[in-house]
């Protein structure tokens, strides 16, 4: 642990937060240089506002029907993080596509968690589409946020053999497991000033990442 104040993070949920969770827990079992200082969702009903609030971290929901545009969403949601001086943006589980406007307000400061190894299957239904595929590898992958969808540069990746058996749901629980193993340790990283990215290359302790960093799960 740094001597320094944690970095303030601000975390993007639209769901149950299962990820979220896993970065309050760091905290909690004091492994963490980073405090997680608001968590925003295009969701009122999403589960993770209530972890947060039971963490005593501010939650807010930003509701993108009440703009006349997503670009009047994204401008909205920036101002709002903004408020909290963030010096990471994590988006764990946040299911809207975040315009060039909104990424390059937090350039160089934003990381996501997808279900899948980069850069195979960007978007939506991945474990569906690997089975699909007859993949024998999957996982998850952390990576940096540019303004391609999925596309910045990944940090560090979860991978596990496809079972014989396996169904849809077992992948994603499997997979998902692996998220919250990976998702804090790359938080952590930046918080401590060991990760960034740099001319569009993740650097970790000063070296360019040729390959993400590799965790094996079951």
């Amino acid at each position: 642990m740094s001597a320094d104040p944690p970095l303030p993070v601000v975390v993007l949920i639209s769901g149950e937060g299962t990820n979220l969770q896993a970065l309050i827990d760091a905290i909690r079992d004091d492994v963490a240089d980073y405090a997680i200082a608001a968590v925003f969702s295009d969701r009122a009903n999403a589960r993770g506002l209530e972890r947060a609030r039971n963490a005593g971290i501010p939650a807010h929901h930003v509701d993108p029907n009440s703009y006349s545009s997503r670009e009047a969403f994204d401008r909205a949601l920036a101002d709002a993080i903004c408020y909290y001086e963030p010096g990471l943006l994590v988006l764990a589980g946040f299911m809207r596509i975040l315009g060039p406007g909104f990424v390059a307000r937090f350039a160089d400061r934003m990381l996501n968690i997808h279900p899948s190894l980069l850069p195979k299957f960007k978007g939506l239904h991945t474990h569906r589409r690997a089975l699909a595929a007859a993949e024998t590898e999957h996982g998850a992958t952390v990576h940096f946020v540019t303004a391609e969808l999925d596309g910045g540069p990944a940090v560090i990746q979860y991978r596990i053999r496809v079972r014989e058996s396996e169904t849809e749901d077992s992948l994603s629980a499997r997979v998902q497991q692996g998220e919250y193993i990976i998702l804090p340790r790359a938080v952590g990283l930046f918080a401590e000033g060991r990760l960034r990215l740099e001319s569009g290359r993740a650097i970790l302790d000063g070296e360019a990442l040729r390959t993400p960093m590799r965790v094996d799960g079951d």
